[in-house]
């Protein structure tokens, strides 16, 4: 079982930057991939980033990609989402994602993660 915290969202000005911070509990981060998702007000979940268990490898939502950047610490078992030049459109609560243990590639498919977190608000005002 890997239990997902997320924390850093909150309201913020077009144009600002804001880091996401995911906190994983257990012994076998380092062995997973790990992703963020947002679900914007009236639509469906989407993916926004992903990464590879040991950090080497990362994927982006076109939507995203250039603004927003996503790394791990091993060490500490936390996932980061940094989060530049925001929108109003990435207003939404982002959620971090785990695969189960051992399934160490990134993936940009909901259906791969076996580990949600709560999620997180962010607000971007324009």
């Amino acid at each position: 079982q890997v239990l997902l915290v997320e924390s850093g969202g909150g309201l913020m000005q077009a144009g600002g930057p804001l880091r996401l911070s995911c906190a994983a509990s257990g012994r076998t981060f380092s062995t997973y991939g790990m992703g963020w998702f947002r679900q914007a007000p009236g639509k469906d979940r989407e993916f926004v980033a992903t990464i590879n268990y040991r950090g080497s490898t990362t994927d982006y939502a076109d939507s995203v990609k250039g603004r927003f950047t996503v790394s791990r610490d091993n060490a500490k078992n936390l996932l980061y989402l940094q989060m530049n030049s925001l929108k109003a459109e990435d207003t939404g609560i982002y959620y971090c994602a785990a695969r189960s243990a051992y399934f160490s590639s990134e993936s940009k498919f909901e259906k791969d993660y076996a580990y949600w977190g709560q999620g997180t608000q962010v607000t971007v005002s324009s």
